[in-house]
């Protein structure tokens, strides 16, 4: 059962639906220990813990994950996080209606052109259908590039660099209206 749905006009039907730890944990196991994903900090862990951890967030009254599909399929993760309370407690002025986000997308062998803004944009999009939140927070690794690019082509703007016990990060943050004005008339060439 969905929890949220977009339609990408040349992708198709993304979806997200609530993770269930225990049965979810080796297909992300396969996601979050792959070479490509080296910024999700899982790559030793075994499927026991990946479990453990996906149970431990799913347990907290402040932070959820969430599986999403693409045609059907799943496709990618995303969490999400009340920032004054989570992950960046102390490290940064939080306001009323901020939701931090993280998200992942499954290793593939045939990449589709436009499939990881796809993926942000439902992402960011299923976090604005909340009329509560005003501002999506990131903090992905100082040396994640490729997402920082992605993050500024979604609307996000950089507040500057932080240091996580687990890494440097580079916080950022989108309004509603900056995410609007950057994806209207998605998707791009």
């Amino acid at each position: 059962m969905s929890t949220f749905t977009r339609i990408d006009a040349r992708l198709g039907l993304f979806a997200l639906r609530p993770l269930d730890p225990d049965a979810d944990a080796p297909l992300l196991h396969r996601w979050v220990t792959h070479p490509k994903a080296a910024f999700w900090l899982m790559g030793d862990a075994d499927v026991a813990a990946v479990a453990r951890e996906y149970r431990r967030i799913a347990a907290h009254p402040h932070h959820d994950a969430y599986l999403g599909s693409w045609r059907g399929r799943p496709a990618f993760l995303a969490e999400r996080y009340d920032p004054a309370r989570v992950e960046l407690v102390g490290l940064y002025r939080s306001e009323p209606g901020d939701v931090g986000m993280h998200f992942l997308c499954a290793p593939t062998d045939t990449p589709a052109h436009g499939f990881t803004r796809a993926v942000i944009t439902t992402v960011l999009a299923w976090l604005f259908a909340d009329p509560a939140t005003r501002r999506v927070v990131v903090e992905p690794d100082v040396r994640n590039h490729a997402v920082h690019a992605l993050n500024a082509a979604v609307g996000f703007t950089v507040v500057g660099e932080i240091r996580k016990p687990e890494k440097d990060a580079l916080l950022s943050v989108v309004t509603r209206d900056q995410f609007r004005d950057a994806t209207e008339g998605d998707p791009p060439a």
